[in-house]
């Protein structure tokens, strides 16, 4: 077996989840939502597996969703796209293989801001790549020159940013993003730009694509998420937009991975991107007030939690809610003996160094977190 793969283990999430059926727990660990999707999009899915085609799409995207992006893209963030810099994906993980698999050379160092996403660090290592690491740290988890210089050289290939962060729950700021476009122009590198969190950013916050910043559009691939806008995880559609020459690369990549996805989800997908403002402000004020519902219900409960500026998730802080445990021991315990399931993000990090941190999902009814509430608050009576 290949040996970063066999490295790898069972993911946090599947084996959180897993853990949470078995013992019947409130699942706030896995980033899905139980509320927020339009019934409109819905429909427009069904309708199509009906009457529509359900053979093979076209490999790039169907031509009425890449105008859709391209056209949701220019007239919400500004920036000048066509559908050809377009490429739809079978999820924003798959765009994201598809983009290391294309544009990392065995050798190339590649830029990685911890805490991150746990696909990028083995794929990274799959495609050859040599990870250099801007390890960002709680409780405001910034961006410093500092921490890039000490990042980047000359044999720095790529960078791959994520903005908003998971699991941070940051939106960086104009001048944080200005540093990391800056030392990607000065090494003349490649940028890789999850933005898959781009309209779940909260408090009168807007999300500033990467692209749009001074000499970036020609070095940028931007990575764009259905699931997230329409609250449809489990849908998996996904984008990757691109100037001419990266989309012609990311291309060749993407048709040997998933080749094409499903069509009537495309179809859909098209017609959501094609909603008017108040769709948008509408699901934001919903997980704005799920946000701050668990973030009162933590308060009440003696946790102290850390800002969440964008995502589903609130991070608390154990140390300073009193917990004497590390946040591995936290987790498992709390899902084990309190029936509620979180994700320590000390997993986030390269190394397995436990840290005071634990990540909650607040895309929940209130009756789930509720339940979920109940439960932490037995977990850090175990640790008193």
């Amino acid at each position: 077996m290949n040996p970063i793969f066999a490295a790898q283990g069972t993911s946090i999430f599947a084996r959180m989840s897993e853990l949470a059926a078995r013992h019947r727990a409130v699942n706030l660990g896995q980033g899905f939502p139980d509320f927020g999707w339009p019934e409109d999009v819905l429909e427009r899915a069904a309708e199509a597996v009906r009457n529509g085609s359900n053979q093979y799409a076209p490999m790039r995207g169907l031509p009425e969703l890449r105008e859709g992006i391209a056209a949701h893209y220019r007239t919400r963030q500004g920036l000048e796209i066509d559908a050809d810099q377009v490429t739809v994906t079978s999820g924003a993980t798959e765009a994201i293989a598809a983009a290391l698999m294309a544009l990392i050379t065995p050798g190339d160092e590649v830029v990685l801001f911890p805490p991150l996403y746990d696909a990028y660090l083995p794929l990274v290592l799959r495609a050859g790549g040599i990870p250099r690491f801007v390890r960002l740290a709680p409780p405001d988890w910034r961006i410093t020159e500092e921490v890039l210089a000490a990042a980047f050289s000359d044999l720095t290939g790529l960078v791959v940013f994520n903005n908003p962060h998971n699991p941070a729950s940051r939106v960086f700021d104009e001048a944080e993003l200005a540093l990391v476009a800056e030392h990607c122009v000065r090494h003349d590198v490649l940028a890789l730009s999850d933005e898959v969190w781009e309209h779940i950013v909260f408090d009168g916050r807007r999300h500033i694509p990467l692209a749009s910043l001074p000499g970036m559009a020609e070095r940028t691939i931007k990575i764009g998420s259905a699931g997230k806008i329409f609250s449809l995880t489990g849908w998996k559609v996904g984008w990757a937009v691109a100037p001419p020459p990266l989309a012609a690369i990311f291309a060749a990549a993407h048709q040997f991975i998933a080749f094409c996805t499903p069509p009537n989800l495309q179809q859909a997908v098209a017609f959501g991107l094609g909603k008017e403002d108040d769709y948008y402000d509408s699901m934001r004020s919903g997980f704005a007030a799920a946000r701050d519902s668990m973030a009162s219900g933590l308060k009440e409960r003696g946790f102290v939690a850390l800002p969440a500026e964008g995502t589903y998730f609130v991070l608390i802080d154990l140390a300073a809610s009193g917990v004497s445990a590390g946040d591995v021991e936290f987790c498992e315990r709390a899902v084990r003996e309190c029936g509620i399931a979180a994700i320590p993000v000390s997993v986030f990090y390269p190394s397995e160094s436990a840290t005071n941190v634990v990540r909650l999902c607040f895309a929940k009814r209130p009756e789930t977190l509720a339940a979920g509430l109940d439960g932490l608050a037995k977990a850090r009576a175990l640790f008193r």
